[in-house]
């Protein structure tokens, strides 16, 4: 819906806009001098988990990832929530702490934010980054030849769905919160170091994998081809997809993006529908030029960062993402 109606609006013409959100990247990029430029997104939602102080650690984390996947560095940050007029106090308080936790754990200062009494709890953070104007890195940058590496595993929709009907296993609930609560820092500080030749970056979140990749191909003009058995998943995710734990929002995922999306008939239907999974501070997704592949891959798990080759990026054809 919100796709449709952007398209509509009448474009700024402000020279100084390096990314906006005609390309649907992560952030919008604002250049202040030839060296320096602000990097800018927000994001908020409601709890994913039960315990209060995870919840804001989520919420914190999942802001500042977007940053991050612009090749920026976080400096500060607005909190913005929504709590009931007549909530226990103490809630609120665990809430702000855990995001501040991860917020400190960024380097990233809170220096504000607003408030509004609501019936249903959210919390977000809208956060502001630097970067240099000529080390960007955007979702529409990705040529042919590039390998895909991505960070994470996925399944935290799923697995958040199963915590909300009680049906998730303690194991699983772990790793999703593990996967939720880890920031993107260390995997993008390897990153721009400036040894590898990235052309595209951009954090998988709640589009799910297949509908941020659509958006890198379609941003960058090209096609690709993702191997199935190789995108990295949670425990328990495949159970929950079993057992019927899929959430509204990867349906919609589904529905959106299938259009452009060819099986190998060997892919499970399982997996497919993982694909489509929306993610909350889910992992970056790197597109490198083939021969800095393998050496970025080994530099990211020294790091501690558990990164896969996930796919490749081909000509612009047809299909747009085929999964083999």
């Amino acid at each position: 819906m919100l796709d449709s109606v952007l398209g509509k609006l009448a474009r700024q013409h402000d020279p100084n806009v390096l990314v906006g959100f005609d390309t649907a990247d992560d952030a919008g990029v604002y250049q202040l001098t030839p060296e320096l430029a602000l990097v800018q997104t927000v994001d908020f939602f409601t709890p994913i988990v039960d315990d209060p102080y995870t919840f804001g650690q989520i919420a914190a984390t999942n802001s500042l990832s977007d940053v991050y996947a612009m090749g920026g560095r976080p400096i500060s940050a607005m909190t913005l929530v929504c709590f009931p007029e007549s909530g226990d106090v103490t809630i609120l308080e665990q809430m702000l702490a855990g995001g501040l936790s991860k917020m400190i754990e960024a380097h990233c200062t809170i220096i504000g934010g607003h408030s509004i009494k609501d019936d249903e709890i959210k919390l977000g953070y809208s956060v502001t980054g630097t970067v240099h104007p000529g080390r960007v890195l955007t979702n529409s940058g990705a040529k042919p030849g590039d390998k895909l590496i991505f960070t994470k595993a996925i399944g935290t929709g799923v697995i958040s769905t199963a915590i909300k009907r009680g049906h998730a296993e303690p194991a699983w609930v772990e790793g999703a919160v593990l996967a939720m609560t880890t920031l993107n820092k260390v995997a993008a500080e390897v990153v721009i170091s400036g040894s590898f030749t990235v052309h595209a970056m951009t954090d998988v979140t709640g589009f799910g994998l297949i509908g941020h990749v659509r958006e890198v191909a379609r941003g960058s003009g090209v096609s690709v081809r993702l191997f199935a058995s190789k995108v990295p998943l949670l425990e328990g995710a495949l159970d929950c997809v079993k057992r019927g734990d899929v959430p509204a929002g990867l349906k919609a995922n589904r529905g959106f993006a299938e259009g452009c999306v060819e099986y190998a008939d060997e892919v499970p239907e399982d997996v497919r529908t993982l694909l489509y999974d929306p993610q909350t501070a889910g992992g970056l997704l790197i597109s490198v030029a083939q021969s800095d592949v393998k050496r970025l891959v080994a530099q990211l798990i020294d790091a501690g960062v558990n990164a896969v080759e996930v796919g490749e990026v081909v000509e612009k054809q047809k299909p747009l993402i085929a999964i083999v």
